[in-house]
């Protein structure tokens, strides 16, 4: 895997590459189709509105019944992508993403936008903690959240190409560049950014570029951590799992999301089912979000490199 030379911040919002990527693949395929609710400019997907007017659904603030009509969509061989909030997409559609979507066997694609801490001023209300949770539980549904620009171009077209539902976490604005432009991204694989024979540190999302600045201060002590981005929650790379326990007999998972039910929660389904090693967990504690900017947020629920330094620290005492 060919990582970015270096992790600057990104100049282009991940909002702005994916409306991009969705416009380009629009102009391939005229079934693609976008419903919001009352979150066009929000979401970033303006561009593909006024480009493709007749394609463009905007329901209004009925999330429910924007999944609902997504469903329709699909029914009628369109490829909808319904975007809105993360809280939105997960927590108040579910019924109509299990049923109408899934069950149904139906084609959907739900992008939430703000998961976690990158909800900032929204607040606890609007911040998600739960929705990797809940979308994981639904039979035949993936789960993907994206790392950087790069990763939202390369898998998009991917997710276009996939008959079934698909969740989606985006944060709107600019992450910390991860993977250089060569690299193959494919839904369902694991990336290993950074091999290591003392600790496997799993993460997702925001949570990559933290890992390996955890990698690094981990190196300067002389302690080699392995770094996987496991972007696709569901279906989880089970392989690249056991192979990083084997390789490193300890495993620190990192998430912007609840440690119950999130990514911890699938990687420890797969070491106890096959390799029991010690194992240590980052993310939201059982915890409601709050108001705050985002470092404050990332300080507050320790999502921080620091934390993910600590934990690798206390896993490998425990080996």
């Amino acid at each position: 895997m060919r990582i970015a030379s270096n992790h600057d911040l990104e100049t282009v919002e991940m909002r702005k590459a994916f409306v991009e990527t969705l416009i380009q693949e629009g102009n391939k395929n005229s079934r693609i189709v976008t419903v919001n609710s009352d979150l066009c400019s929000s979401m970033g997907i303006t561009d593909f509105v006024k480009i493709f007017p007749d394609r463009s659904f905007n329901v209004g603030i009925q999330e429910s019944n924007g999944v609902g009509v997504s469903a329709g969509l699909s029914a009628a061989g369109m490829i909808p992508f319904f975007h809105t909030f993360a809280v939105f997409a997960s927590r108040r559609v579910f019924d109509q993403a299990f049923v109408s979507c899934a069950y149904a066997g139906l084609n959907v694609k739900i992008v939430g936008g703000d998961p976690g801490v990158t909800a900032t001023t929204n607040g606890g209300t609007h911040m998600s903690f739960e929705d990797i949770a809940l979308m994981r539980a639904i039979p035949t549904a993936r789960v993907i959240e994206f790392s950087d620009t790069t990763m939202v171009r390369k898998v998009v077209p991917q997710v276009v190409e996939h008959y079934g539902v698909d969740y989606m976490r985006l944060m709107r604005k600019c992450l910390h560049r991860i993977y250089d432009e060569s690299s193959e991204i494919i839904v369902g694989k694991a990336n290993v950014l950074r091999e290591g024979t003392d600790v496997t540190i799993i993460a997702c999302g925001l949570e990559v570029y933290e890992a390996l600045t955890a990698a690094q201060q981990l190196e300067e002590e002389g302690i080699s951590a392995r770094v996987v981005d496991m972007f696709t929650i569901k279906p989880l790379d089970n392989e690249c799992v056991i192979e990083s326990a084997k390789k490193t007999g300890a495993i620190v998972t990192a998430e912007n999301h609840n440690i119950i039910n999130g990514l911890g929660s699938a990687v420890a389904e797969v070491l106890v089912e096959n390799i029991p090693v010690p194992m240590e967990r980052v993310g939201a504690q059982d915890e409601f979000g709050e108001v705050g900017p985002q470092n404050y947020l990332m300080e507050r629920f320790n999502l921080t490199s620091k934390t993910i330094y600590e934990k690798a620290k206390r896993v490998i005492s425990r080996k």
